[in-house]
């Protein structure tokens, strides 16, 4: 065999001994690219899912934020709304009664109390009947009072119309502590009893009866809001004292709107 003709046959085993090892080589880099494209895409895929809940949460967050802020703006209309029921209510009550109340010993409030604070007009000590000027008061105020709350005006936003009994600390020297307070309880309440009681049973008060019946309230409350001196000492006359005031029902709405979407 010449030379020439082994040189040729040798260049041939070698091309193709090069072609089979670029083969493989070959697949190896498309795997691989293969691999890198699965990882790009499982990448995109949860950057995009990523985002998606970010949205979502975004979009969560700024349905809270709107209706935070549409309570808070209920909240701060019903709220003015109801001071300003207040203010007038106030002025009405203070109208009607400013020539009476001194002559009953009696005060008003600007928080809407009507108070009555002469003892020795309003009960003998110790007992819960109501004395007969106190009834004559009673007969004269009530009427005019139910009148104004009742009225189209304020009847709906009243929640309750409150009679609330208070005595001072004492009852006698041989009871105090405890046992006093206890006893101041029941007198409290057997006083407030007796003057719903009373009050109800006005013939003048019928009509706006079963609106009373659904609001009014006997609250006796012993000596737990005591009226001090300026000096900080208890001031046992006028501790002894009956109260009408009313509630109005500002804190059940807002306790409704403070409900609403939970």
């Amino acid at each position: 065999m010449s030379r020439g003709v082994l040189k040729s046959l040798l260049s041939q085993r070698k091309g193709t001994a090069t072609e089979e090892h670029w083969i493989p080589l070959a697949d190896l880099m498309t795997g691989l690219m293969l691999v890198f494209m699965l990882v790009a895409i499982v990448f995109m895929v949860q950057v995009e899912r990523e985002k998606s809940v970010l949205a979502q949460q975004k979009q969560i967050a700024e349905k809270n934020r709107e209706s935070a802020e549409q309570k808070e703006d209920k909240m701060r209309r019903l709220a003015d709304a109801y001071q300003d029921i207040r203010r007038r209510l106030y002025n009405d009550l203070r109208s009607e009664f400013r020539s009476d109340l001194r002559k009953w010993g009696a005060s008003l409030d600007e928080d809407l109390t009507i108070r009555f604070e002469e003892p020795e007009i309003l009960f003998d000590i110790g007992k819960f009947d109501i004395k007969p000027q106190f009834k004559i008061i009673l007969t004269d105020f009530f009427p005019r009072y139910v009148r104004i709350i009742s009225s189209d005006v304020y009847k709906e936003n009243i929640e309750e119309v409150r009679i609330e009994g208070h005595t001072s600390s004492v009852w006698s020297s041989s009871v105090v502590g405890d046992e006093a307070y206890i006893r101041n309880m029941e007198l409290s309440q057997s006083r407030t009893r007796s003057t719903l009681q009373y009050v109800l049973g006005l013939p003048s008060v019928g009509n706006q009866k079963p609106w009373l019946v659904a609001r009014l309230t006997a609250n006796g409350l012993s000596s737990s809001r005591l009226r001090l001196n300026a000096d900080g000492g208890e001031n046992v006359a006028a501790s002894q004292r009956v109260e009408f005031r009313v509630r109005t029902n500002a804190e059940r709405r807002i306790a409704d709107i403070l409900q609403v979407d939970r």
